[in-house]
């Protein structure tokens, strides 16, 4: 199983500006995402920026990077770049890694290849996880999916999907007994025809209104496997306070 991992990062952020370059353990996080992706099966792990402070970074510490063009609409398009710019085939495959996962399990980046892999019909891949508390479940940042019996994205949502009616209890605060809820971790698996064939598309009315480039694959009625996590994924960098806790981690 051949595969390559791109980590988009921009040095913008609306809630956390200059997050690639966030200190964590005397590295920058975007060194951290590489160096995670490393630790998996990929034959590549290239950091594709527009900003000449994350590509010096990055290139320090003896990583490649790739400069993009400054205009594109999402980390999709910057990872198609890198993979015209490569001339990868129309059937590899490559993974989108979100610079703001410094904790990312490798194996789960060689779970999703192996999705794919496996599948030589399958577009894309993604990853799910059980929502495990009522506050998860209500929280706007952390997206949710709802997949067939065969594992194919349905739908991914901000609010609580499926509803449950007459299930929610706020007063209670818990997760009811009946029924599952699962979280989406954001790294996605495309063969480059699907990822360029995505990236060519406008984005759609579902996809505008959840603010979720995901729903552009599903109102274009194009594949998306979600499978379960082969092992737990902790949450992402979005906050000051998401950035505080990684720093403990790190004993800073």
């Amino acid at each position: 199983m051949t595969f390559r991992v791109v980590i988009p990062a921009r040095f913008g952020s609306e809630r956390l500006p200059g997050k690639p370059l966030a200190d964590l353990g005397g590295r920058p996080m975007i060194v951290r995402v590489a160096e995670a992706a490393a630790r998996s099966s990929a034959a590549e792990v290239l950091v594709a920026t527009d900003d000449e402070r994350i590509l010096t970074a990055v290139e320090a510490a003896g990583i490649t990077a790739v400069m993009t063009r400054t205009d594109h609409p999402s980390g999709s398009d910057r990872v198609m770049e890198v993979a015209r710019v490569r001339r990868w085939s129309e059937e590899d495959i490559v993974l989108n890694v979100q610079g703001d996962e410094p904790f990312i399990p490798p194996a789960v980046l060689d779970q999703v290849a192996g999705v794919l892999a496996a599948d030589p019909a399958a577009a894309s891949a993604t990853l799910c996880e059980r929502v495990a508390t009522f506050e998860e479940l209500l929280d706007v940042n952390l997206v949710k999916v709802v997949r067939s019996a065969s594992e194919r994205a349905l739908y991914f949502s901000r609010s609580p999907i499926p509803h449950g009616r007459g299930l929610f209890d706020t007063a209670a605060g818990e997760l009811p007994a009946q029924g599952a809820w699962w979280r989406h971790i954001g790294v996605y698996g495309f063969r480059c025809w699907a990822l360029k064939k995505f990236v060519g598309l406008p984005p759609g009315r579902l996809e505008v209104l959840e603010r979720l480039e995901q729903l552009r694959f599903l109102e274009n009625d194009l594949d998306m496997r979600v499978v379960e996590t082969c092992e737990p994924v902790p949450g992402g960098i979005d906050t000051p306070e998401d950035l505080a806790r990684a720093r403990a981690r790190f004993g800073v």
